[in-house]
């Protein structure tokens, strides 16, 4: 199967276009109209082209499209993964859903987070559709709700339980094959005080005081801890205060301070490992500050690390084919999370691997590169072939 002859670049620019042109942002933000429009699009798409599919609902009015093309009997099954939804568009310099081709590059929002994968996976099974080689792995394409949120579309594609032998996820990666990322944990913690007139300080206990005192300690244990604490391809553990609410008015000792932490977990570190650590710093302040007291909330989202080896069928395989279709092949990390590490840790050995730079997801003039959408066509129809 000759792939570069069989591509039709144009009509996957113009999918890409189709898909970039439809409002899919997530309901979080205030322009969000959810993936119900798109998910039609991705369908209809699949029925055009005679690929067997199914609406899968996750939320009301916002289903995952999985698409399965059957490969050799008894043969491997290989999953393409990439997500509908998108970032806000607000505060983007053009309209976010007017797409515009400027030569190589297009730009919208979407179209690298992650419309640009989308439209390359979805023209992969096109191929394989239209070609019907003998001799082909089993494919799953899930085009799934919700990554920008709480990532509720693949842990209701796994409910399927689907054995798959690998898994290829479509975030921007430069065409970099990604066997490992960072995990999330996003906590709450409030400080308790009491309350008293600003005029008799001493009569109270700020709250926002024992958080910074807090706040200041995360920062200088944690730092030093965290730079003996490196992974060769992701690089140190990280913590960051990104949120701060407390007191009601200036004329009165607050009573309560509240932060919001986001942790970028390592492998091998959890969610009770970090909070752990963040717990016995409390403890340690505590002896010398008997009024401290801080309370951690159930975290906000978890969300697990990725580390698959780089022995692995699936690693080998795309990374073969990178090389000969790029020109080029490079395993690495990345701090992002993305729904990888929810199929590998379903135990499927997963990547991630899709056109686009990261630095411009969500970004205000996003866009793409096209010539990138296109080899990551081939690299995904090629990985189905010779998985």
């Amino acid at each position: 199967m000759e792939l570069k002859s069989a591509l039709n670049p144009e009509a996957l620019f113009a999918t890409l276009a189709d898909l970039v042109a439809i409002n899919s942002v997530n309901p979080q933000y205030p322009d969000g109209a959810g993936e119900a429009a798109l998910a039609d699009y991705v369908g209809q798409f699949f029925h055009k082209n005679s690929i067997p599919f199914e609406f899968q609902t996750v939320f009301e009015g916002r289903p995952n499209v999985i698409a399965r093309l059957e490969g050799a009997p008894g043969g491997p099954t290989l999953v393409l993964e990439a997500h509908m939804d998108t970032a806000s568009g607000l505060g983007m310099k053009r309209d976010p859903f007017r797409p515009l081709r400027t030569g190589q590059r297009m730009y919208g929002r979407g179209t690298c987070d992650t419309k640009g994968g989308l439209a390359a996976m979805m023209h992969a099974l096109k191929l394989l559709a239209d070609a019907r080689p003998r001799s082909v792995a089993t494919v799953v394409l899930v085009a799934a709700v919700d990554e920008e949120y709480s990532f509720r579309g693949v842990v209701k594609f796994l409910e399927k339980a689907i054995k798959a032998q690998g898994a290829v996820v479509a975030e921007p990666t430069s065409l970099d094959t990604v066997i490992a990322s960072k995990g999330v944990l996003r906590l709450r913690m409030r400080a308790l005080g009491r309350t008293a007139h600003s005029s008799k300080p001493h009569l109270g206990i700020n709250a926002v005081g024992k958080m910074a005192k807090v706040v200041a300690a995360m920062e200088e244990k944690f730092g030093a801890i965290f730079e003996k604490r490196r992974h060769p391809v992701l690089g140190c553990p990280t913590i960051n205060v990104g949120l701060i609410r407390g007191g009601v008015q200036v004329n009165q000792v607050p009573d309560s301070c509240i932060i919001e932490v986001d942790r970028r977990l390592l492998p091998g570190e959890t969610r009770e490992s970090a909070i752990g650590e963040i717990e016995g710093l409390i403890a340690e302040l505590r002896l010398s500050d008997p009024e401290l007291e801080v309370k951690i909330d159930p975290p906000l989202l978890e969300d697990y690390p990725l580390e698959t080896a780089p022995t692995e069928r699936i690693v080998q395989t795309v990374s073969r084919i990178s090389q000969e279709a790029a020109g080029r092949c490079r395993l690495a990390g990345v701090p992002y999370g993305s729904d990888a590490s929810k199929l590998a840790r379903a135990g499927i050995p997963s990547l991630i691997l899709g056109p686009g730079n990261i630095d411009q997801a969500h970004a205000a003039d996003e866009f793409v590169e096209l010539d990138q959408v296109a080899l990551a066509a081939e690299i995904y129809t090629r990985s189905i072939l010779e998985f």
